[in-house]
């Protein structure tokens, strides 16, 4: 049996669906298929059950998926998740997302049953286009995905990583279906704020279409365990090595001053990070930080647990701003 966590949800765009401030990403239960399946270790499924179990259990309502991770592995790992923890279809949302590389427009509505098969009776209430580059234009995909709405195999509609223009094509496509663009998924975080400079969180307003801010812990750095443990990077690929030894000490500041204000919630540094993401803006931004152990599902679910105060957001708003 579940505990009974109360957050208050907020509506994804201008649909009638309701998700929490924070959801969980599912990126990282890809390991061992697929496209994204070698960049993952193989987590193990009751590993996987403990951790959904953990963020249902503070209260998370939502999980993000898609087709690029693993193939399918990701999606299932999920849904056998919800199945070991007693979770019917109408108590959860589940966001995935369809690849478009050398791919057209046509292709969505032929590849919509695998992703249904790999949910195994679980519903898509949010379905992504996932990257702004296919060999059909951002109209043919709205209109594919207009009819997936129409025929009752998704609920609503989303991209990912579109740029201001692109989301605007994107909306006035839906519009003519009567649909309203869902979301835009983005990185954003206090080491990366290029959405409040390129017009993607402005015209996310304008629109009322939410922004799912991933990387919310700008891959660990906002955490502070880089900080006070660098050997760790040692563990890490060439690649997210030099990405992350390069945010290391322009970070320090603010990693500091996220634990100072997190001494006053019984919160950690990415908690509070977190809880920036999801209260800076008002109610337009949520958040997925990725999972791979129930000691993350809990510390992100722990985020939704308070409220920043305006200076806090203020604070941290400034020494990030100076770092970007």
């Amino acid at each position: 049996m579940l505990k009974d966590v109360q957050v208050e949800k907020r509506t994804l765009g201008n649909t009638n669906i309701e998700i929490t401030p924070i959801g969980l990403g599912m990126m990282e239960f890809s390991g061992g298929g697929g496209l994204m399946g070698f960049a993952f270790p193989v987590i193990d499924q009751e590993e996987k059950n403990a951790s959904v179990k953990a963020g249902l259990e503070g209260g998370v309502n939502w999980f993000d998926t898609a087709e690029l991770y693993g193939s399918g592995v990701s999606e299932k790992s999920l849904s056998t998740a919800l199945k070991a923890a007693g979770i019917k279809d109408n108590e959860i949302v589940i966001a995935t997302k369809w690849w478009p590389m050398f791919r057209t427009a046509r292709n969505i509505p032929k590849t919509i049953h695998d992703r249904l098969r790999f949910l195994d009776g679980y519903s898509i209430g949010l379905y992504q286009v996932h990257q702004p580059f296919s060999f059909s234009s951002p109209e043919a995909e709205m209109d594919a995905m207009a009819e997936l709405v129409k025929a009752g195999l998704i609920r609503s509609v989303g991209v990912s990583n579109f740029s201001a223009d692109q989301m605007r094509r994107a909306h006035r496509q839906l519009e003519k279906h009567g649909l309203p663009l869902a979301s835009n998924q983005v990185e954003y975080s206090l080491l990366n704020r290029s959405i409040e400079r390129n017009g993607i969180l402005e015209t996310a307003k304008e629109l009322g279409i939410t922004i799912i801010a991933y990387t919310p812990l700008a891959s660990g750095l906002l955490s502070g365990k880089y900080h006070k443990n660098p050997e760790l990077l040692d563990k890490k690929s060439f690649f997210w090595r030099l990405r992350l030894k390069s945010g290391l000490e322009k970070s320090r500041t603010l990693v500091a001053s996220l634990e100072e204000i997190g001494t006053r919630y019984n919160a950690t540094a990415a908690q509070v990070a977190l809880n920036w993401i999801i209260n800076s803006q008002g109610e337009i931004v949520v958040t997925i930080p990725g999972v791979t152990r129930v000691s993350q599902a809990v510390e992100s679910a722990g985020a939704m647990m308070f409220k920043l105060t305006a200076d806090e957001i203020s604070k941290l708003d400034e020494i990030s701003r100076n770092i970007q």
